[in-house]
């Protein structure tokens, strides 16, 4: 399974002090908890299917692609311009870079070599069954 993401910010990262969120109105509360909501969900889904396919000793057979630092204008979802579409394409060749994990060393780029590698040999395989 190759899970790809959209991206995320390191915007989670940060804590508020009680001082501070009791000034929020109910606009600015709404946006932290969509914004929360929504990476709590990508975040969970990762994990389960990381932990189901370890369970079943395939770890190898899932790969979560997802740059989770985004900042500035890569973060918005209705800026297409020539500028914002360099700035992504330069985020997802330094994400090529990046080692999976920490317990993974192995970069996403190998991964994604060995993961075209694995289809590859599978379908082949699956010819030759029907080929029979």
């Amino acid at each position: 399974l190759l899970s790809l993401g959209t991206g995320t910010t390191s915007e989670f990262d940060k804590t508020y002090t009680a001082e501070e969120t009791a000034k929020w109105g109910t606009a600015r509360w709404m946006l932290v908890i969509q914004k929360m909501t929504g990476a709590a969900s990508s975040y969970m889904t990762d994990y389960y299917l990381s932990t189901a396919f370890q369970a079943l000793d395939s770890q190898n057979n899932y790969l979560r692609v997802q740059e989770n630092a985004l900042t500035g204008t890569t973060t918005e979802l209705d800026d297409a311009s020539e500028a914002n579409m360099q700035l992504l394409v330069q985020v997802g060749e330094d994400l090529l870079k990046k080692s999976v994990s920490k317990d993974n060393p192995e970069t996403y780029e190998e991964a994604l070599k060995r993961f075209a590698k694995l289809l590859s040999d599978r379908k082949k395989l699956r010819a030759n069954k029907a080929s029979y």
